[in-house]
C-alpha cells in the first residue's frame, strides 16, 4: 500500500474552523478542501525546518477566533459564511513528511493538489514558507490558462539562491516557466528583497505587471483589478509579508507600507466576481513573531472570504 499523502494535522485544534477531517484523498466529496503544506525547500542542510512550518497549525487553532460558529453574521460579507448553500468543506490535513526530506514532501504536495483537484474541489493552501506554492503550481498542469495573481514585499524571481531553485525567493520564476500559466500580476512590491535587477529585468521581459503597495495605496484595488483580464481562471497566492506589519506582524521580512486587509479583500472578492478563483495559498507566517494571534487570524479572514465569495458567485450549486 503506498504511503499516505496526507496525515492528521497536529495541535490541540485539529481542523480549520472545526469542518470535518478527511486524508483519503481518492474518496474526497467537497467543494473546498484546506491543505496544509508546512516544508519549503531550505537553503541549508535538509532537516532544519523553519518556524512558517508551525503556520498551519497555527492558524487552525486561531479558529475560534476566525469565524465560528458558522451560521453567525459575518460583517465581511453581509451574511452567514456560506450564505444558507450547501458548501462542503474538508481539512485534508498536512502533506506528509518532514523537513528532512523536502523534496518528498514537495512531490507529496503536488499530487496531493492534483487528487483534490481531480476531485472537484478548490484547493486552499497553508504553508509554510513561499517555496510550498511550487509544487501546488504544478498541480495545474493542463487547467490552464490561468492567471497568476501574488500578494506580496517581494518579486521571488530568483532562478536559484545557493544551487537551490526551489525555495521561497523563486515561486514566481518558477510559475513563469509553467505553460498553464498565462499572465502574472505582482501586487504589494515595496522595501529590499532578493530580487536584483536582473530579476527586475527578468520579471518585465516575461510580462509580469508589478504593482508596488504605493500604487494601490493612491489608486486604489479597482484599479488593479481592471488590468486583470476578465471572465479567466486566477490562482492567488499571498505572502503575508505582502499586507502590512500591523496586519501581518508575524513575518521574518516586515516591510513598512503594506497592503492593508481591506485591499486584500477587495482583490479576492473582485477576482470571483471577475472570473474564478481555482486555487488559493496563504504562505510566510511565522508563528513565534504573532502578536495576539493576529496574523493567524488575518490568513484564515482571507481564507474565509474567498470561501464566502465563492458561494455567494454559485460556484457550488443553490440553496
Amino acid at each position: 500500500m503506498a504511503p499516505p499523502l496526507t496525515v492528521p494535522p497536529g495541535g490541540s485544534r485539529q481542523t480549520f474552523l472545526d469542518v470535518p477531517l478527511h486524508t483519503d484523498l481518492e474518496t474526497l466529496d467537497a467543494h473546498v478542501a484546506i491543505l496544509g503544506v508546512p516544508h519549503g525547500m531550505p537553503y541549508g542542510p535538509a532537516g532544519e525546518g523553519n518556524d512558517q512550518g508551525n503556520a498551519p497549525t497555527a492558524v487552525r487553532a486561531a479558529s475560534d477566533l476566525i469565524s465560528e460558529p458558522l451560521d453567525h453574521w459575518d460583517f465581511d460579507l453581509d451574511g452567514t459564511l456560506l450564505d444558507g448553500r450547501d458548501v462542503r468543506i474538508v481539512d485534508c490535513g498536512d502533506v506528509a513528511g518532514g523537513p528532512d526530506d523536502p523534496g518528498g514532501h514537495y512531490a507529496r504536495a503536488e499530487q496531493a493538489v492534483r487528487t483534490v483537484l481531480s476531485r472537484g474541489a478548490v484547493p486552499l493552501v497553508i504553508g509554510g514558507d513561499h517555496g510550498v506554492p511550487i509544487p501546488v503550481f504544478r498541480a495545474f498542469e493542463g487547467r490552464g490558462p490561468i492567471t497568476l495573481v501574488q500578494v506580496d514585499a517581494h518579486l521571488d524571481w530568483r532562478d536559484e539562491v545557493g544551487g537551490e531553485r526551489e525555495g521561497y525567493s523563486s515561486p514566481i520564476r518558477r510559475a513563469s516557466e509553467m505553460d498553464w500559466i498565462e499572465g502574472i500580476f505582482q501586487i504589494g512590491m515595496r522595501g529590499v528583497g532578493s530580487a536584483r535587477a536582473q530579476e527586475v529585468m527578468a520579471a518585465r521581459d516575461y510580462g509580469a505587471e508589478i504593482v508596488t503597495a504605493y500604487d494601490v495605496h493612491e489608486a486604489g484595488m479597482a484599479s488593479v483589478l481592471a488590468r486583470i483580464p476578465a471572465g479567466g481562471d486566477y490562482y492567488l497566492t499571498i505572502d503575508a509579508d505582502g499586507l502590512d506589519p500591523s496586519v501581518m506582524p508575524a513575518v521574518a521580512a516586515p516591510a513598512p507600507g503594506g497592503l492593508t486587509f481591506h485591499q486584500v479583500r477587495a482583490l479576492i472578492h473582485g477576482l470571483e466576481a471577475r472570473g474564478r478563483v481555482v486555487g488559493m495559498d496563504v504562505v510566510e507566517i511565522t508563528p513565534s513573531c504573532d502578536v495576539n494571534q493576529i496574523s493567524a487570524v488575518a490568513a484564515g479572514r482571507l481564507m474565509t472570504n474567498l470561501i464566502g465569495a465563492m458561494a455567494r458567485a454559485g460556484r457550488f450549486g443553490g440553496r
